[in-house]
């Protein structure tokens, strides 16, 4: 009798059974499936961290680049900005960019007291290229500042700094890159100096 009975639900049990193996094998291929994105995941991540700090490490030196100043002489932005303990101020800016003549125009109001109260010099760099150049000195002549002032017309700087948008502000100190600061918004020069005295 329970022969019988087993023959006659053979189908019922070969239908369960063949979708417990559909359901197992199917959850076992989507637990693969999800442990394999989990480990892409981490490489992907571990590697962008990897890139990140080999870049940031790779930048830490200041490049060695020749630029022209205001007066045409050529200057070496590596070596001949290489005080000891010297704050240097890189300030990249353009004719055309209205926060950067914001920030610069801000910083000169209080350059003399940072001056007196650091050893640091402001080094403005212009980026514009040999379409906007001709601005460069009348607007100079202008606002009377009194930083260095370098030319990057072929922005070989701005390329070797990896620099995508201005204003954009770097300290070097010892030839190194310390402090990295992207745009402008009224009061930053407050924590621009903040931030020197800390270095």
């Amino acid at each position: 009798m329970l022969f019988l009975f087993f023959i006659f639900n053979l189908h019922q049990y070969t239908t369960l059974f063949f979708y417990y193996c559909v359901i197992i094998r199917g959850f076992k291929i989507y637990f693969f499936k999800i442990l394999i994105y989990f480990f892409m995941k981490k490489i992907i991540l571990f590697s962008f961290l990897f890139l990140n700090a080999w870049f940031s490490f790779a930048q830490k030196q200041m490049p060695n680049v020749n630029l022209v100043n205001d007066n045409n002489q050529t200057v070496n932005v590596k070596n001949d900005f290489n005080e000891k303990d010297k704050l240097y101020v890189f300030a990249f800016w353009a004719t055309w960019c209205a926060p950067c003549l914001n920030e610069l125009d801000a910083i000169n109001e209080l350059y003399d007291t940072w001056k007196t109260e650091l050893s640091m010099e402001l080094v403005a760099v212009s980026i514009d290229d040999t379409r906007t150049q001709k601005r460069v000195k009348p607007l100079l002549n202008g606002k009377k500042w009194t930083y260095t002032i370098l030319l990057d017309t072929n922005q070989d700087l701005k390329r070797a700094l990896s620099i995508a948008n201005v204003p954009y502000t770097i300290v070097v100190k010892n030839q190194k890159i310390v402090y990295i600061h992207n745009g402008y918004s009224q009061g930053a020069e407050i924590e621009l100096y903040n931030k020197l005295k800390e270095l």
